[in-house]
């Protein structure tokens, strides 16, 4: 099927897992798939995996108003066990305020659904930015645009590979 599974009687894409995991082959990276109970939940899917919450990359989508009427996304990376402090996020690029994304937005511009996001980017309009706490760890861990399959991967790769903006935005 091509990338694809049946769920549910209709046809569920994973053209973003499929997407990763011919990037990480590409480009050498280090990491492993690891198959688990469907679970989206950070805290719940880092006991299915064995990894801490340290080392688990929490992935939210936030909007940022620019102006009255200019908002930007940045997809907020920050360690399982720490939140994102809005108000960092919203210093970092200047703006007027900052929120959560609404569902429909955050799983367009991620290409995945909520509790599957990546801590990659590969759209335009989502900006990455990763607390540097995060990449302290020697591996991270996070779902693979999937609630059944997740990856640890080399940390080093992910920098690489990723190119993501670092700042302080967990709390």
């Amino acid at each position: 099927m091509n990338g694809q599974i049946r769920a549910g009687g209709h046809v569920a894409e994973h053209e973003r897992y499929t997407k990763l995991i011919g990037l990480l082959d590409e480009r050498g990276a280090r990491y492993r798939v690891i198959e688990h109970e469907a679970e989206g939940a950070t805290e719940a899917v880092s006991a299915l995996r064995g990894n801490t919450l340290a080392q688990a990359a929490k992935c939210i989508v936030v909007m940022v108003k620019l102006t009255k009427k200019t908002k930007a996304y940045v997809l907020a990376v920050v360690p399982g066990d720490r939140r994102v402090d809005l108000g960092g996020v919203k210093a970092l690029l200047g703006g007027v305020y900052a929120g959560f994304a609404t569902a429909d937005v955050a799983e367009r511009l991620a290409g995945s659904v909520s509790g599957t996001i990546l801590p990659f980017s590969f759209d335009p309009e989502l900006q990455l930015v990763v607390d540097p706490a995060l990449l302290e760890q020697e591996e991270l861990f996070f779902n693979a645009a999937r609630l059944d399959r997740s990856l640890a991967l080399r940390t080093a790769d992910y920098v690489a590979i990723a190119e993501p903006r670092t700042a302080p935005i967990a709390e």
